[in-house]
């Protein structure tokens, strides 16, 4: 007789995209750096922001520091939060990888316009949307004319 296993930590087949075993790992990071990632995934994916954050950047009004990001993360996920939810309902797949699969389909099939790393990064965000919801609960916006009050300028859609 076999001993039961816990399939979510499974070894990844071979067929597996490489982004899945990405997913794997960006499902571990806190909340914190998760919405640090959708803030910088958010620039990375449009290169207009890229060049209007280097701009910025340039001239002082920019800062690109952590907390910088996690602000500009929490914007971008309150904001594309909803749509998320609103897409079509799932089954529980029963592993990581593929829940993986089935997040990032709901992401990109309720969200325009991503790119890979907004994907990936709000992906990982659904699936731990417990602890992200509560992190950015405790966070407020930032103060008008601060640092990052420019950011989330640079990000706003």
């Amino acid at each position: 007789m076999s001993e039961p296993y816990d399939s979510r930590f499974t070894l990844p087949s071979i067929d597996d995209a490489p982004s899945t075993e990405a997913g794997v790992i960006l499902m571990g990071l806190d909340a914190e750096r998760l919405l640090a990632g959708v803030g910088l995934a958010r620039l990375a994916d449009e290169p207009a922001l890229v060049a209007l954050a280097v701009d910025q950047a340039r001239h002082d009004a920019l800062d690109l520091g952590t907390e910088a990001l996690v602000e500009a993360g929490i914007l971008r996920w309150r904001a594309v939060r909803p749509l998320i939810e609103a897409g079509p309902e799932m089954t529980s797949a029963g592993s990581l990888r593929r829940e993986w699969d089935h997040a990032t389909a709901r992401v990109t099939a309720t969200v325009t316009g991503l790119g890979p790393a907004s994907v990936s990064c709000l992906a990982a965000c659904w699936l731990r949307r417990e602890d992200v919801d509560q992190f950015a609960e405790q966070r407020r916006a930032p103060e008008q004319g601060s640092a990052q009050d420019v950011l989330s300028r640079v990000f706003a859609d």
